[in-house]
C-alpha cells in the first residue's frame, strides 16, 4: 500500500472538470485512481463489521447511536488492513442489474455569502423528480448544506424514498493536492465528519447512513486512516455523471447510460448553481435503464449484497 496521493481525475478529464470540483465534488475516474486503497468486504451490521461498530460507539456517530424513526443499521464493510477505512466503489454481485444513483449535495463552509446573494446550492426539483419516478438515491450531503437548507434535508432525510450520507461538514479536502480545495490536516478531518452528521441530526434527518464520500473523490492512506475511527465505509463510484456545470441533459444521459453495468453507482449533483441540468437528465436515464431492465437501489443495498 503506498501512501502517496491517489489521482482522482484521468489527465485527459482534469482540464475539463477540475474547476467543476473545486465547488463541486466528484471528478472524472477517480474509482480508478483510487484502487490501491479499495479494501475490506462486505459485513453484515451484526457481525463483520464489529471493529467498525465499535469505533462508531466510541465516536458517538449516528451509526452507533440511531435516531428514533431511523431504518434499521445499514450494512458496512470490515475496515481494510491495518484498520484502515474500507473504499466501495461497485458491488461485487456484478450480475444482477441494479444501479445506485448518488447525487452530491454540496456546498463549501464559506459559500453562505454567495447563498444570501441568490446562489442556489439546493435542487429541489431534481428531488421532485426522483419522488415522482419512484428513484430510490443516496445524497452525499454536506454539513454546510443541511445547515443552509434545514427544511429540504429534514424532508430527504425522513423520506424512506432517500437515505442520506455524508459528504464532510466543509466540503475542504482530506489530501492534496485536490482542484485547489482548502485541505484539512487528520484531526481536523475527523472533526469535520462529525460536524455534518451532527448537521443532519440538527435539520431532523433521520435517514442517515454511515457512508463518506471525499471531497473531489481525493483521498491516500492518511485520510483513510483518519476515518477509520469513524465506523464510515468510503463510497467512491464507477460511473461519472460529467453534470457538473454542464449544459447539455442529453450529454449527460448519454455519459451514464453508456457507463452504467450491473452493481454500478454513478456520481451526480443536486446542486443548481453547479449542475443545472442533472434534473432533466435524470428524467431522461431512469426510463431508459428501466426499459434495459435495471433497479434502482441506495447505496446500502448495494454494499449489503
Amino acid at each position: 500500500m503506498t501512501n502517496s496521493v491517489r489521482k482522482v481525475a484521468a489527465a485527459a478529464a482534469v482540464a475539463v472538470l477540475g474547476a467543476a470540483l473545486a465547488g463541486c465534488g466528484g471528478g472524472a475516474d477517480a474509482p480508478a485512481a483510487g484502487r490501491e486503497a479499495r479494501m475490506g468486504t462486505p459485513a453484515a451490521s451484526a457481525s463483520g463489521s464489529a471493529s467498525a461498530s465499535a469505533s462508531a460507539s466510541a465516536a458517538g456517530s449516528p451509526a452507533a447511536s440511531p435516531q428514533a424513526g431511523a431504518p434499521a443499521k445499514p450494512p458496512t464493510m470490515a475496515p481494510g488492513p491495518n484498520g484502515l477505512a474500507p473504499v466501495f466503489e461497485r458491488a461485487k454481485q456484478q450480475t444482477d442489474k441494479t444501479v445506485a444513483l448518488t447525487f452530491d449535495a454540496d456546498m463549501t463552509s464559506d459559500q453562505g455569502p454567495r447563498a444570501a446573494g441568490g446562489e442556489h446550492f439546493d435542487n429541489p426539483a431534481l428531488i421532485s423528480a426522483l419522488r415522482t419516478l419512484k428513484v430510490p438515491s443516496t445524497i452525499f450531503m454536506t454539513g454546510r448544506w443541511a445547515e443552509e437548507y434545514p427544511d429540504q434535508a429534514k424532508s430527504i432525510g425522513t423520506d424512506p424514498n432517500f437515505e442520506i450520507a455524508n459528504h464532510s461538514y466543509s466540503h475542504h479536502a482530506f489530501t492534496s493536492p485536490c482542484y485547489g480545495l482548502p485541505v484539512l490536516d487528520t484531526a481536523a478531518a475527523r472533526a469535520d465528519v462529525d460536524r455534518a452528521f451532527a448537521a443532519f441530526r440538527q435539520a431532523g434527518a433521520v435517514n442517515t447512513v454511515p457512508y463518506f464520500r471525499f471531497p473531489g473523490g481525493c483521498y491516500d492512506d492518511q485520510s483513510l486512516r483518519a476515518l477509520s475511527t469513524a465506523g464510515v465505509t468510503a463510497v467512491q463510484w464507477d460511473v461519472v455523471s460529467g453534470d457538473a456545470f454542464a449544459k447539455d441533459p442529453v450529454a449527460v444521459a448519454e455519459q451514464v447510460l453508456a457507463g452504467v453495468k450491473p452493481g454500478s453507482v454513478v456520481v451526480m449533483h443536486c446542486t443548481r448553481s453547479a449542475a443545472p441540468v442533472t434534473e432533466e437528465a435524470v428524467r431522461r436515464i431512469v426510463p431508459e435503464l428501466r426499459k434495459r431492465g435495471y433497479r434502482f437501489v441506495k447505496v446500502s443495498e448495494l454494499i449489503g449484497k
